[in-house]
C-alpha cells in the first residue's frame, strides 16, 4: 500500500505544539469577534456600520494569527532567548518616552483622560503598559535563566548580579509606571515579583524587594499629599478609588436633575451600576446576541466592560465558557513547563506569560462584578484595543513555539521509553509462567 503522504494529513494533525492551547487562542479569537458586532457603537464613525467594526476586528485578528504563526515557526528557542534580554532596555525606552511627555514629530506621548499611557508612533497608537507586560516577563525570565547557568560576569558576586539585573529592573520599571497608572503598577509589579519568585527568589530578598515596593507606594502618596495633588495625581485617583467614602446613589438620588452634583454622581455610578445590571440582566441563558442594552449606557463596553456585556448577552453559560478558557490555558500551562526539562527560560516564560494572560482576565472580570476598584484592564483577547491584542497574540505565539518544543521533547522519550506491556507477534501465543 503507497505509504500516505504527509501533507495529505489534516490540518489539526500537522499542527505541532500543544493543541489545547490552540484551540484556547482559536476560541477567544471567535468570541472577540463575535462580541464586537455587538457590543458598543462607540467605535463608529461617520456612516460606518457594525459590519464595519467586524471588518476591522477581522483585520485585527488575521494581524494577531500572523504574529502568533510567526512566533510558533521559530523552532529555536534561542531566538527568544537573545530577544528576551532587551526586554527592560524596550521597556524604559518607551516608560521614559512617556514619563517626560516627550514629543516629536516622528514619536510622541499622547494625555488621555489625564493619564499619561499612550505613544504616538508615526501615527500608530501604542499602549506602552501593555508592552511592558510581555517585555518584562520575557526578561526576568532570561535574567533568571542567565544567573542560575552564570552565563552573566558582572558585577562578580552573585547578590550584586541578582541587584543589577532583578531588583533594580523590577524597582525601577515599578516606579515609572506608577505615574500613568497605579493598577498597572500593582499589577505588572505583581506579575514580576510572582516570575522571580517561580524562578527560586530567596525569601529574605524577595521580603526586602516588596518592602521597597511598598515604601516607593509610600512616597508617592507622601509626594501626593505635600504637593496638594499637582504631582502624582493619578496616586489621588487610587486613593479616590480604594477609599471612596462618597455616598454617590443618595447624591444622585437627592441631587436636581441637570445640577453639577447630579452628573457628577451620574458619572460616577454610570459604568460600575451598568456593568452590573448587565450581568443581573443576563441570568442563565442570557439575552441574546445583539440584544444588550447597557451597551448603550457604558463607553467603554467593548474594552473594561467586556465580560459583563458577555454575561448579558450569552448568560452564565457564556460566562463559564470563558472562565473554562483562561483556567485551561493554566492548567495547559503547567504541563507544558515540567515539559521544559531543566531549561529554565522555557519554563518561566510559558508560566510567567500564562499568568499574566489568565490573571489579567480574572482582575478583568473581579472589575466587572464589581469586586474591587476600577482598574482598566482589558479581557485577554476578547476585548478591544489593538495594541493589547497584538502583545496578547504575541505572547501566545511564544506560549505554541515552546509548547511545539517541549512536545517534540514528550515525542522522543515515548519512542525511547520501553513498553509498559510485553506485545508478542502471535494473539494466541501466551505468555509462560516464567515470562511473567
Amino acid at each position: 500500500m503507497a505509504e500516505t503522504r504527509k501533507t495529505g494529513r489534516p490540518l489539526a494533525e500537522r499542527l505541532e505544539g500543544d493543541k489545547v492551547v490552540w484551540i484556547i487562542v482559536m476560541m477567544l479569537l471567535l468570541i472577540s469577534i463575535v462580541c464586537m458586532f455587538s457590543s458598543t457603537s462607540r467605535l463608529l464613525r461617520g456612516d460606518m456600520t457594525r459590519l464595519d467594526l467586524v471588518k476591522n476586528q477581522l483585520f485585527m485578528v488575521g494581524a494577531g494569527l500572523l504574529v502568533i504563526i510567526g512566533c510558533y515557526n521559530i523552532k529555536n528557542i534561542g531566538v527568544f532567548r537573545w530577544c528576551a534580554k532587551f526586554g527592560f532596555l524596550i521597556s524604559f525606552a518607551l516608560l521614559l518616552i512617556l514619563d517626560l511627555h516627550i514629543k516629536t514629530p516622528f514619536i510622541k506621548a499622547i494625555n488621555i483622560n489625564n493619564a499619561w499611557r499612550i505613544l504616538s508612533v508615526a501615527g500608530v497608537q501604542i499602549h506602552v503598559f501593555e508592552v511592558v507586560k510581555v517585555a518584562m516577563v520575557l526578561y526576568f525570565a532570561w535574567a533568571i535563566d542567565a544567573l542560575k547557568e552564570g552565563r552573566l560576569r558582572w558585577p562578580g558576586k552573585l547578590l550584586w548580579q541578582k541587584a543589577v539585573y532583578l531588583y533594580a529592573p523590577f524597582l525601577i520599571t515599578f516606579v515609572m509606571i506608577i505615574p500613568g497608572s497605579n493598577s498597572s503598577a500593582l499589577f505588572i509589579g505583581g506579575i514580576m515579583f510572582i516570575v522571580i519568585l517561580l524562578g527560586g527568589g530567596n525569601a529574605r530578598e524577595l521580603f526586602l524587594l516588596a518592602a521597597a515596593g511598598a515604601l516607593i507606594i509610600a512616597i508617592c502618596v507622601g509626594i501626593f499629599k505635600i504637593s496638594d495633588g499637582r504631582f502624582m495625581s493619578r496616586i489621588g485617583t487610587g486613593i479616590e478609588r480604594v477609599f471612596e467614602d462618597e455616598d454617590w446613589e443618595s447624591q444622585f438620588e437627592a441631587a436636581p436633575k441637570g445640577s453639577k452634583e447630579y452628573q457628577e454622581a451620574l458619572d460616577a455610578l454610570r459604568q460600575p451600576i451598568s456593568a452590573k445590571i448587565a450581568i443581573k440582566e443576563g441570568r442563565f441563558l442570557g439575552k441574546g446576541p445583539g440584544q444588550s442594552t447597557q451597551r448603550y449606557v457604558v463607553p467603554d463596553m467593548s474594552e473594561d466592560y467586556m465580560y459583563s456585556f458577555i454575561v448579558e448577552e450569552y448568560g452564565i453559560w457564556g460566562a463559564a465558557l470563558v472562565i473554562f478558557l483562561y483556567v485551561s490555558l493554566l492548567a495547559r500551562a503547567s504541563l507544558i513547563a515540567r515539559n521544559c526539562g531543566s531549561d529554565d527560560f522555557a519554563k518561566l516564560t510559558v508560566a510567567g506569560l500564562c499568568l499574566l494572560i489568565t490573571g489579567q482576565a480574572f482582575l478583568h472580570m473581579f472589575v466587572n462584578a464589581d469586586i474591587g476598584p476600577m482598574t482598566g484592564q482589558t479581557l485577554p483577547l476578547i476585548s478591544h484595543g489593538n495594541s493589547a491584542f497584538l502583545c496578547f497574540c504575541l505572547a501566545f505565539g511564544i506560549i505554541l513555539s515552546i509548547s511545539r518544543i517541549a512536545a517534540r521533547k514528550i515525542e522522543k522519550e515515548s519512542l525511547m521509553a520501553e513498553p509498559l506491556v510485553e506485545m508478542h507477534e502471535n494473539p494466541e501465543e501466551k505468555p509462560s509462567n516464567d515470562e511473567l
